[in-house]
């Protein structure tokens, strides 16, 4: 198998319904919907242990291309092929080249606001959900740029409607979900939003995907990053 189970490598299951299980890992038990066919559950803070190296390196790039900068986070130890990283990754990427391509915002408060917002939406809400956190992440990432609240105007329209577009260009590639494409397109979406939106344009460069060997459920060919001949 490729990677699936962080314990066991075996498959993932997802129930229908919550279960109490225990951490592997740490023990703490906790209810969840997702374990491997083996019976081992791994809880999101261990799933993300090290992820909090985000910080240092969101902080000393300068780059304005948030696939780029994306990319560097996927390379580190705490990345996995799939899993609720990617649920604060893609905002603190965007956040990241939104203030290096200009945006106005203070990057590390940001930073540390985009991680414990990303880190509330749980893995599998894409298809428990109905809304991958990929895309949520860039409405987060808007949210956080604009200072929306709940009763704000202009900024809480700003941030539904890059959640909306980030949703519907993952939703109509369709399932099975890879945190990798979901990823790629919620910040493709982004970039086009910051500019005709906020003003800011940053870097954008096409993802190649090379992950398609470590993906059991890959799209393949029908996947608008795969690099044929060069993932398996």
């Amino acid at each position: 198998m490729k990677e699936e189970c962080l314990i066991c490598k075996g498959p993932l299951e997802y129930l229908i319904q919550d279960q109490s299980m225990e951490c592997a890992i740490c023990h703490k038990r906790e209810r969840s919907k997702t374990r491997c066919v083996n019976g081992h559950y791994v809880c999101n803070d261990c799933h993300t242990k090290g992820m909090d190296s985000l910080f240092g390196l969101c902080l000393t790039e300068t780059s304005a291309d948030p696939v780029a900068i994306l990319e560097g986070m996927m390379a580190q130890p705490f990345c996995h092929m799939h899993g609720p990283e990617h649920h604060v990754m893609v905002g603190m990427a965007l956040l990241t080249a939104y203030k290096n391509a200009g945006g106005r915002l203070q990057l590390e408060q940001a930073l540390h606001e985009m991680y414990r917002r990303g880190k509330e939406v749980p893995g599998g809400a894409c298809g428990f959900w109905g809304a991958c956190g990929a895309g949520i992440s860039a409405g987060q990432f808007v949210a956080i740029a604009t200072q929306s609240t709940p009763l704000a105007g202009e900024p809480w329209g700003l941030s539904n409607q890059m959640t909306a577009k980030a949703l519907e260009g993952i939703g109509r590639l369709g399932g099975p979900r890879c945190c990798k494409r979901d990823s790629y397109l919620s910040l493709l979406a982004a970039i086009d939003f910051a500019r005709d939106h906020l003003g800011v344009e940053m870097d954008r460069t096409q993802p190649r995907c090379r992950r398609s060997g470590q993906n059991n459920q890959c799209l393949k060919t029908k996947c608008p990053f795969y690099t044929t001949g060069q993932n398996d």
